[in-house]
């Protein structure tokens, strides 16, 4: 327990550190992400230069083509077979989703001990699952472009995801996952924050994680933190960390957090969504 309480006391002093110098060490799991994002932001770059950077992971190059060729991106059934031409018809607010999570993926695949990989690997799917459901929400609801929603629902867990990579280098901290989980829910909104920020990403997405504002209960939603606060209520792969701690995300939010909504009118939108929402879950996932 000792060396749980030195470890701690260090990790944290850390990540404060980090975050007053405004430099975050990102794992070189996300490295592909990064340039991805830099590249995407850079007018001195092409499709063309993008795709190359693609090409050269296959996890990102197959999921890249597989999604380029799901129904709802390829209605007419025209099959694409090379990455640059799937690059060109998903776009760069999807291509930057999908980067960040085969990143997130290889993360959850990089921890040695066999807790903390199922964490990882529990924290991944229940990110996608967020993302897919606010791509079909949007996609539903036309308030929102879904690449956006979609790619705001896989920051939900950032911080999270951040803390957990960089928490190997602290191997005592996984012998009590209950208040490591503990450790993460004080750290992971500010570390999330400086994550986005260091990405700079636009300050719709930003705006979205405005925890001090919380969705207020208007339906439908229409805002992108409306439609990602109801995403993670609608996703059914839980988040590890609130599962360690015995929180029961869904049905405790569903029924304390958006009060004045009729429980049909979620379920409504649930079930008009499901299908985009599992197509989204297979493309990322595959």
């Amino acid at each position: 327990m000792h060396d749980y309480e030195a470890q701690a006391q260090a990790f944290s002093e850390q990540i404060e550190a980090e975050l007053e110098d405004g430099r975050l060490n990102f794992p070189t799991a996300l490295d592909v992400s990064l340039r991805i994002k830099r590249m995407a932001d850079d007018p001195n770059s092409s499709l063309d230069d993008i795709a190359n950077v693609v090409k050269a992971e296959p996890v990102l190059s197959a999921k890249a083509v597989r999604m380029a060729n799901a129904v709802m991106l390829n209605p007419y059934g025209a099959q694409i077979a090379d990455v640059g031409t799937a690059v060109k018809r998903i776009g760069l607010a999807a291509l930057r989703c999908l980067a960040f999570a085969v990143s997130a993926e290889q993360l959850a695949q990089d921890h040695r001990s066999k807790h903390m990989r199922l964490i990882a690997s529990g924290l991944w799917m229940h990110s996608v699952d967020v993302a897919s459901w606010s791509y079909a929400f949007a996609h539903q609801l036309r308030t929102v472009a879904p690449d956006r929603a979609m790619f705001a629902g896989m920051m939900v867990d950032i911080g999270q995801f951040f803390l957990l990579a960089r928490a190997s280098s602290y191997p005592a901290l996984e012998e009590n996952l209950e208040r490591f989980a503990e450790f993460v829910e004080v750290w992971s909104e500010p570390v999330g924050r400086a994550i986005m920020e260091a990405f700079e990403l636009p300050e719709e997405v930003l705006d979205a994680f405005e925890y001090e504002n919380p969705y207020g209960g208007a339906w439908p939603p229409a805002t992108l933190g409306d439609i990602v606060f109801v995403a993670s209520l609608a996703a059914e792969s839980p988040n590890p960390f609130d599962s360690v701690l015995g929180v029961q995300r869904r049905p405790e939010m569903l029924e304390n957090c958006i009060a004045g909504i009729e429980a049909d009118k979620f379920e409504e939108l649930v079930n008009q969504a499901r299908e985009m929402r599992q197509a989204m879950l297979a493309t990322v996932c595959g």
